[in-house]
């Protein structure tokens, strides 16, 4: 018997009963889909973190107070008082330091915010005029924060648009109104183009104020939160935290490198840190998916083993009619596979739109990695023969006389 009839036949075999092939292949279906979903969802949401970490400024360095551990371990940023307004002026001016284009000092505080009868929890941070560029801060409206502001603590603001969403609603330009932040009102001078983003890198959810005013009006602090740097090119990156590094090891009275109480961090490590925590949160929800196809796989076999038992006088007469164990074993195979292969195609399908639900929903970037296509292919083909030979194998070796009896 050729392969094509065999095929033919196993279709008609598996269309005897729908019901039943359908709810067979379910099992296939929803782990394909779940893992295609999932995967997609680990690899948008690393491609959303990643475009937020480079859309905070480029040739990127910053120095945050306190020093990672052996292990890895740091206290949460801000939490040092060890930076100074004077060690950003030091690294700027420096005949040291000859690979830094940009210092940003800054101070940070999360705090709430009011303005008449509406109010919001958000990051506030003190700045100076080379934030802007450092940072790579657009305006949508009105003027950023100047060095005579910077100068003489004047109550100034500029908002993120989500900080403007909250206090003033959609569509509203909040310029000349006032927020009052720990009993202090300040004057609202301009609004941040959208950069998009959550968590720690959404600079759409900050007001920016005069270093000055952070510090002393609102704060009463006198040190910074962190210092953010521009080198001059990428290629110059490891050279300017060298520099940077022993400049701060000097001023600090730091003779070891191991003792240093700050760290200096550059867009890559963040990137690599990243993609190291997205990668672990993908395979682990992959992982959990692939239960549902063993589950699924669980299930072709058990309905593998109710047909041999259907079948048994055919496969009996087939067999007294010299049809070899080969053949026998073939031909279930293969409708083992093809109830797997169409549950890959339809999971496929049904992940592709599962994913760019989840896109629309979460405003992430759709990603469908081919590769992963692909291993949703082999991996149900694959499942249909792992699963699909044990009940192939009990037909093979049923014997002629007593199949040709069974009742």
């Amino acid at each position: 018997m050729e392969y094509t009839e065999i095929i033919t036949e196993a279709i008609g075999t598996l269309t005897v009963n729908k019901l039943r092939t359908g709810l067979a292949t379910l099992g296939i279906v929803i782990g394909i889909g779940s893992v295609i979903a999932l995967i997609s969802l680990g690899q948008s949401t690393s491609q959303a973190i990643q475009s937020q970490i480079q859309s905070l400024g480029a040739n990127l360095l910053t120095i945050q107070p306190g020093a990672v551990s052996t292990r890895g371990v740091r206290g949460a940023a801000g939490e040092g008082t060890n930076l100074t307004l004077e060690d950003a002026k030091a690294i700027k001016t420096s005949s040291q330091v000859t690979t830094i284009q940009n210092v940003s000092p800054e101070f940070s505080r999360r705090t709430q915010v009011t303005t008449g009868k509406a109010n919001t929890n958000t990051q506030i941070i003190g700045i100076t005029p080379t934030y802007e560029i450092v940072r790579k801060i657009s305006l949508d409206s009105g003027n950023f924060i100047n060095e005579q502001q910077v100068n003489s603590m004047a109550k100034v603001a500029v908002l993120g648009p989500n900080v403007v969403t909250n206090l003033f609603g959609e569509g509203v330009n909040p310029i000349g109104q006032t927020v009052r932040i720990n009993g202090q009102s300040l004057a609202i001078i301009g609004i941040t183009a959208s950069k998009g983003g959550s968590g720690f890198f959404n600079q759409d959810d900050t007001i920016f104020v005069p270093l000055s005013t952070a510090q002393k009006q609102l704060f009463g602090a006198d040190y910074l939160s962190s210092i953010a740097l521009e080198a001059k090119s990428p290629e110059v990156m490891v050279d300017a935290q060298t520099q940077v590094g022993y400049l701060l090891l000097a001023r600090h009275k730091l003779n070891d490198p191991s003792q240093a109480d700050f760290s200096i961090f550059s867009q890559q490590d963040i990137l690599n840190t990243a993609s190291a925590t997205t990668s672990t949160f993908t395979s682990l929800l992959s992982g959990i998916a692939a239960i549902s196809l063993l589950v699924g796989g669980i299930g072709i076999m058990n309905i593998m083993l109710v047909t041999v038992t259907e079948r048994t006088r055919e496969i009996g007469l087939r067999k007294a009619l010299g049809a070899k164990k080969r053949l026998i074993i073939t031909q279930f195979l293969i409708e083992s596979v093809i109830l797997t292969f169409v549950g890959g195609i339809i999971g496929i399908g049904f992940g592709v739109i599962a994913s760019y639900i989840i896109s629309g929903l979460t405003s992430s970037p759709f990603v469908i990695s081919p590769s992963s296509i692909i291993l949703a292919i082999g991996v149900s083909s694959g499942i249909g023969i792992l699963f699909g030979w044990y009940p192939a194998q009990r037909a093979s070796n049923l014997a002629p006389i007593e199949a040709l009896r069974y009742e």
